[in-house]
């Protein structure tokens, strides 16, 4: 074993797709968005570990595959369901997809670690207010408000802004 390193060995074998729970995602994309039709067609381009499926956003097919699903949230952020019932969203969505790709699943460890996960989350928030902007063919923005559902909100005049959910029990929100 000479010039290997045991550990890196090890943890390799860690990540191996082939040793992964997860065989298959479908992504669930709204057909509709210029954006989201454009990764659609970057992801099934790349070569994949992990096999995607990729299903418009409140298709019929859809609706089958997965009737307990929220189908009008997933029109608003993108949902990655794997083949054992595992729901992702939003930017946890976008890093399992890189996860599922051979040449960016370490760019997706990298943002599952705290400081990887505020950089996904901003390029997130920042694909939401592309979408905004160029949602149903419209040219401008227009100034509307963007709400996120997950506490983020979007304002012109004030920029991004996070409101904790409340605790209806009146017991701090813990993460």
């Amino acid at each position: 074993m000479s010039g290997v390193n045991p550990a890196a060995n090890a943890a390799g074998r860690d990540r191996d797709a082939s040793r992964v729970p997860v065989r298959g995602l479908t992504v669930l994309y709204d057909a509709r968005c210029g954006l989201c039709a454009f990764l659609r067609d970057w992801l099934v381009r790349q070569p994949q570990l992990v096999p995607l499926r990729l299903v418009p956003a409140g298709s019929e097919e859809a609706r089958r595959r997965f009737p307990g699903l929220d189908h009008r949230a997933t029109l608003e952020e993108i949902t990655v369901v794997g083949d054992s019932g595992q729901v992702y969203r939003g930017s946890a969505a976008w890093i399992v997809c890189l996860w599922a790709l051979r040449e960016h699943r370490p760019l997706a460890h990298r943002l599952s670690t705290p400081a990887g996960a505020r950089l996904a989350r901003g390029a997130m928030l920042a694909a939401a207010k592309w979408r905004g902007t160029h949602r149903s063919g419209a040219d401008e923005w227009g100034g509307r408000t963007y709400y996120g559902g997950d506490g983020w909100t979007y304002d012109p005049r004030a920029g991004w802004v996070y409101t904790p959910p409340a605790c209806d029990s009146g017991a701090r929100a813990t993460r």
